[in-house]
């Protein structure tokens, strides 16, 4: 069976002080700030995808490091049918498209989300 094509579309962390990290990846990295929701989250892009910075607490489907990966694939229905859908921890579609979310061994999230939600540039997070 063709495996899919993953790319990488973006990260997220998770913060205690969320302004502290704010300010490191704004002002210490000069990163320029895409998106931002006071108290929440704050979205960094970078050519190669985003840098999401949440704060701790605020997701509904922790990770066991505090941190997600997303990963885009062309097809989420022929992904999942690969992987297997058993592996799903959480899934939703909304107006930016389709998404899942996986644990890898470790219990971090990975969240695959179909092409054209990562090309519209809506990949911060399907939550949102």
């Amino acid at each position: 069976m063709a495996s899919p094509t993953f790319r990488l579309a973006g990260v997220e962390l998770y913060f205690a002080d969320l302004q502290r990290a704010q300010h490191f990846y704004e002002e210490i990295l000069g990163l320029k700030l895409a998106d931002m929701q006071a108290g929440h989250h704050a979205k960094f892009m970078t050519p190669g995808g985003f840098i999401c910075i949440e704060r701790r607490g605020s997701e509904d489907y922790p990770s066991a490091d505090k941190a997600v990966v997303f990963l885009e694939v062309p097809s989420l229905s022929h992904a999942l049918e690969r992987i297997g859908s058993s592996r799903v921890i959480k899934h939703g579609s909304d107006s930016r498209g389709k998404w899942a979310v996986l644990h890898d061994p470790e219990g971090h999230n990975v969240l695959l989300i179909e092409a054209a939600l990562a090309q519209a540039g809506q990949a911060r997070n399907p939550r949102a």
